[in-house]
């Protein structure tokens, strides 16, 4: 009775977890990684093209921008344009192994650990196509996915580029969505305030 309690209450607690994400059976993928990746080139400002659905990105204009401390963290900021205001939220990027720079860890939380963000392939001017992954129980997995681009927009031969990345790294992203990225510079006003 016990083990059924616990079992209701895991799915409870899991569903809306992943309502809007992408569940998949077994364990994460272990997809390669930009080699030779380089840290303070990657650094700068990415605009979301496009990505998988999450319940953590629900507005439009979505932008991050990652600052490289001193200290070997980076500093993270997203923001996002979201029923006409500015939502900003600043977290922790670190490079999780040093032989492996391409696999960062990202928190926005002092309290949760970091969450993988994992660099597939960058040309650090143009594109990047980043991939995390978190298993549940390794019974099965959510994957998050997002194309980035230093411009609002990107040719669409590039963004088919990016998603083949993730097909030949195995990672499904048929319910990829497009990022809204127009009059994000005019509707809202921007400035340095964290929501």
């Amino acid at each position: 009775m016990l083990t059924m309690k616990l079992f209701l209450a895991l799915v409870a607690f899991i569903v809306p977890l992943i309502e809007a994400q992408v569940p998949h059976w077994g364990p994460c993928p272990e997809p390669e990684v930009q080699a030779a990746f380089n840290l303070k080139q990657f650094m700068g400002r990415w605009f979301e093209i496009a990505r998988l659905p999450t319940q953590f990105e629900r507005g439009r204009c979505i932008e991050t921008n990652f600052t490289y401390r001193g200290d070997r963290s980076i500093r993270v900021v997203s923001s996002e344009i979201l029923k006409g205001e500015v939502r900003k939220i600043e977290g922790t990027g670190v490079t999780e192994d040093q032989r492996n720079p391409a696999k960062l860890g990202i928190s926005y939380s002092y309290v949760l650990p970091f969450s993988p963000y994992w660099i597939l392939s960058t040309d650090y001017v143009n594109t990047a196509v980043v991939y995390s992954c978190t298993d549940i129980l390794r019974l099965f997995h959510l994957d998050f996915a997002w194309i980035l681009s230093r411009t609002r927009t990107l040719p669409q031969s590039t963004i088919d580029s990016a998603k083949e990345t993730f097909a030949n790294n195995n990672i499904d992203v048929i319910r990829m969505i497009d990022t809204k990225q127009q009059g994000c510079d005019k509707d809202v006003p921007w400035n340095d305030q964290l929501l």
